[in-house]
């Protein structure tokens, strides 16, 4: 019988209206499992899933004054001092040209437009970072919200943020801010 509303049976998943599957379960199993991992402190890792792939970098380490000196204005406000471009207004929330994404402070390739999609969200989104060491993790909860931020693992520069609302095959959603990115075309050959 159609629209027919089935009895709950104790034990069986049935939420959200019977599409609670085993995937939807791991992954939100995953998802916590990160948050408490950052929200303790522990987590400082990086993103990508093989620990064997971590590279070593050498810190960039730069007093205010010489952050201030290197980057304009909106860069130091927004990398620096944590701040966000206003949504559809960055240079590269629109933009899908071929080539890496780079730190706007310290140069590291952080992001490639292989992982680049259209998000409708007014910044840039990527559903995976150039490689396995250059995002850092941190809780944030500032403006009311609980969130996670993803800084520059080479400098501390401020990115975006990540959420869990991306596409396949990672489901994430790294939302950068366009000011925190430099664009390097791909070699034409």
């Amino acid at each position: 019988m159609p629209g027919k509303i089935e009895p709950h049976t104790p034990g069986k998943q049935s939420w959200p209206h019977g599409c609670y599957t085993k995937k939807m379960k791991f992954k939100m199993n995953r998802l916590i499992i990160l948050t408490a991992l950052i929200a303790t402190g522990f987590f400082q890792v990086t993103s990508g899933q093989d620990p064997d792939n971590i590279e070593i970098m050498d810190k960039v380490e730069k007093s205010n004054n010489e952050w201030k000196e290197l980057l304009t204005p909106e860069q130091y406000q927004i990398t620096r001092k944590k701040g966000t471009e206003a949504p559809f207004s960055g240079k590269y929330w629109n933009f899908f040209e071929k080539g890496s994404y780079d730190c706007v402070a310290c140069g590291a390739r952080l992001f490639t437009s292989v992982a680049k999609f259209d998000s409708s969200c007014g910044w840039p989104s990527f559903f995976e970072p150039g490689s396995d060491s250059i995002i850092h993790f941190h809780r944030d909860t500032s403006h009311g919200m609980i969130r996670t931020e993803v800084t520059c693992a080479k400098c501390d520069a401020h990115l975006g943020h990540v959420f869990d609302d991306g596409p396949p095959p990672t489901g994430l959603r790294y939302c950068i801010n366009s000011v925190s990115l430099k664009f390097i075309p791909e070699e034409k050959k």
